[in-house]
């Protein structure tokens, strides 16, 4: 049993992560969790990669255990194949802290992992943002988003977070090891004061309200794509843009719109009439299709007033002004090995599961003069293409999703903790737009200054500020963190005598 339970207490670590994160927020549980599961790489015949591997499926199999409800309620697979599945996917993400564990301990003694570790892991979660197209859910930064550290997100951002809490939780452990209590201690004040004293900064400064209004539809995950009910839901979306005219901008979610786009044709050129006679832009995520060259595009569209003097719309079909999902959800959106995978189960048929990839960086859209950088669902987790989206007159940042997938699972908060510390790195708002939940707008702080229930059918209005300036982290991005921790990496390899010690 002794020989056992370093591995039983790296599982219990990871899995306790999941309450680090929205809705529980215990965010002093990450550095706890870290530092529980690097004691117990320290110890003799624990192997590094098989203790990471362990850590990371408890990581996993607990904080996206939200999964399974897409898998189980709409993948029309039976309990033991989606199970099954389910710890596929949570056994590959593990194989990530398990590569960074594993090099730690075989090259490095306990001394230098507070220099080693921040580049090892960062390396490692770069690798699970871009392998397969990426998933770079629960990074441990985002734990942080009401902790100690907050301050840093300007800075260095939700990477530089994550490198941060590894060289702390590492610091610790090797004090803890050596009886050097002296440099951890360091360390964490100086860590806790950088952020005290970060969150006192002003990176962005307001300039100019908005009003924005936003529909959350609430159409049942079932009823999304049944043709009878495209009028009902249609319909819905019109009435209850009839209480939100008098805002600059309304914002509906994710493929709002359950037609394809030319065939909803007539709909959207009612509603750039109707929006711009009230003077104000509809943006809505809506699906089009090329009959010829049989490709389909999971889009954000305007409808209504593309400047604040135009005196007609400017919709048509194919029109500029639109956006186009570069990051598809794999087997959502696009099916790796389809030939091989779509005959298998219907989970890997799923209506609209192929999709062509948008650009990675594409212009702003332009709704009643204010410019917008969009990411649609799961693309607000990737810092970089949210960054290359930002120019220098873009006044916010709009995301929209359809958690309807996930149901009352946990899923839908840690969504909306991401595009909260999304506002937080770059300093400016971000506008979130969901069918069924969290719909909300976010200040530059990163705070949700109003937000509407789950579950549902209801409309929002609210003010976001436009900012003028520039967040650190937005004018450096990952850099500092790479060179940082390269740096450090440096120092500990220049100065390690001996693999590791005995």
């Amino acid at each position: 049993m002794r020989k056992w339970l370093p591995y039983l207490l790296a599982v219990l670590a990871g899995s306790s992560l999941t309450l680090a994160y929205a809705p529980f927020d215990i965010w002093l549980l990450t550095p706890v969790a870290l530092c529980l599961a690097l004691y117990q790489l320290n110890k003799q015949h624990v192997s590094g990669f098989k203790l990471g591997w362990l850590f990371g499926l408890g990581w996993f199999g607990a904080g996206i255990s939200w999964v399974h409800v897409s898998i189980a309620d709409f993948g029309g697979m039976p309990l033991f194949a989606s199970v099954l599945m389910m710890l596929a996917l949570c056994g590959y993400l593990a194989l990530y802290p398990a590569l960074a564990f594993h090099f730690l301990k075989r090259y490095f003694s306990v001394t230098w992992w507070p220099f080693a570790l921040p580049l090892f892991w960062t390396s490692a979660e770069w690798l699970r943002s871009w392998m397969l197209s990426g998933f770079p859910w629960l990074s441990v930064g985002y734990s942080q988003l009401n902790g100690w550290l907050n301050g840093w997100f300007a800075a260095i951002g939700e990477t530089g977070v994550t490198a941060l809490l590894l060289g702390l939780s590492a610091s610790i452990v090797a004090s803890i090891y050596t009886r050097r209590y002296i440099g951890s201690g360091i360390v964490a004040a100086i860590a806790i004061a950088g952020s005290v004293g970060l969150n006192q900064v002003n990176w962005t400064t307001p300039v100019e309200d908005v009003s924005v209004g936003m529909v959350q539809g609430n159409i049942a995950q079932s009823l999304r794509w049944v043709p009878e009910q495209d009028l009902p839901t249609m319909t819905r979306y019109e009435t209850l843009t009839d209480l939100l005219w008098d805002n600059d901008i309304i914002v509906w979610p994710e493929a709002a719109v359950p037609k394809l786009e030319l065939l909803a044709l007539e709909y959207l050129q009612k509603m750039d009439a109707r929006a711009t006679e009230h003077d104000t832009a509809i943006i809505t995520g809506v699906v089009n299709y090329n009959f010829e060259s049989e490709e389909a595009w999971n889009n954000l569209i305007v409808m209504g007033k593309k400047y604040e003097q135009d005196e007609s719309g400017h919709y048509y079909y194919f029109h500029g002004n639109r956006y186009a999902k570069h990051h598809l959800l794999p087997v959502g959106e696009f099916v790796p090995f389809e030939d091989l995978l779509r005959p298998l189960a219907p989970l890997f048929d799923l209506p609209m599961s192929s999709f062509s990839r948008g650009d990675f960086q594409q212009t702003n859209l332009v709704a009643n003069g204010n410019h917008l950088a969009p990411a649609i669902c799961f693309e607000i987790a990737f810092p970089r293409q949210v960054a290359a989206n930002l120019y220098e007159d873009t006044d916010f940042i709009i995301t929209v999703s359809n958690d309807a997938w996930f149901g009352a699972s946990h899923g839908p908060d840690q969504h909306m903790q991401i595009a909260q510390v999304r506002a937080k790195e770059f300093g400016i708002p971000v506008i979130r737009a969901t069918n069924n939940g969290i719909s909300a707008l976010v200040d530059h702080h990163g705070d949700i200054v109003a937000r509407l229930p789950q579950f549902e059918a209801a409309t929002l209005s609210g003010k976001l500020s436009k900012v003028t300036g520039y967040t650190l982290y937005r004018q450096w991005g990952d850099s500092l963190v790479w060179l940082i921790s390269l740096a450090l990496y440096l120092f500990a390899v220049s100065k390690r005598a001996t693999p590791r010690e005995k």
